[in-house]
């Protein structure tokens, strides 16, 4: 009898704890795939056009970025207007930080980050990588910093929409659907 109890437990915990992790072998496939093909077409553009030390293209935020679009494309902070305005804004916001603070490192670090979420809260373009995007605006090698407003175009706006147009087409395989609301609504003509 306390077998019969204790495997029921079992059970009952085990599904409790992992009923949001289990995803089919297809699910992980296609998450695989978008994000390498996401990070490696950015970093082909990276090793193509640029030198390797540069690695302007690619920036840690980004690999942030794919678990969201690519692992939870449902996730409200995955839509195409957090993703791609959360670091376009965060951006802008942490290029500005490093031109009016440039001496205060820890300063400029932390109102880069604090204003990027909070401006991000304000537009409703959340996205948790831009802030990662702000600080490194601030904290980058000399050759970021050297962009000043550049930045915010390539590589963020460019990087972001290689990684916005690959999750549209891998995440609309299956019965994923990505963005989770049409981005157009169209309008029908009675």
């Amino acid at each position: 009898m306390p077998r019969k109890r204790i495997r029921k437990h079992y059970r009952r915990a085990r599904y409790v704890l992992y009923r949001e992790t289990l995803i089919d072998t297809k699910e992980h496939i296609l998450t695989f795939i978008g994000s390498f093909v996401g990070i490696g077409l950015i970093g082909l553009l990276n090793s193509q056009y640029l030198v390797a030390n540069d690695n302007l293209f690619l920036i840690g935020s980004f690999g942030a970025s794919s678990v969201l679009i690519y692992g939870i494309p449902n996730s409200p902070l995955a839509q195409p207007r957090n993703l791609i305005g959360g670091h376009v804004l965060s951006a802008i916001i942490g290029v500005t930080v490093l031109k009016l603070c440039p001496s205060e490192l820890w300063l400029a670090c932390a109102l880069a980050v604090s204003l990027s979420i909070v401006a991000m809260q304000i537009t409703k373009t959340l996205h948790p990588p831009g802030g990662a995007t702000a600080l490194i605006a601030v904290t980058g090698g000399a050759k970021i910093k050297a962009m000043g407003y550049l930045y915010v175009l390539s590589p963020v706006l460019s990087g972001v929409l290689i990684l916005f147009m690959v999750a549209v087409i891998f995440n609309n395989q299956r019965h994923r659907k990505y963005p989770a609301k049409p981005l157009f609504k169209s309008r029908r003509i009675k």
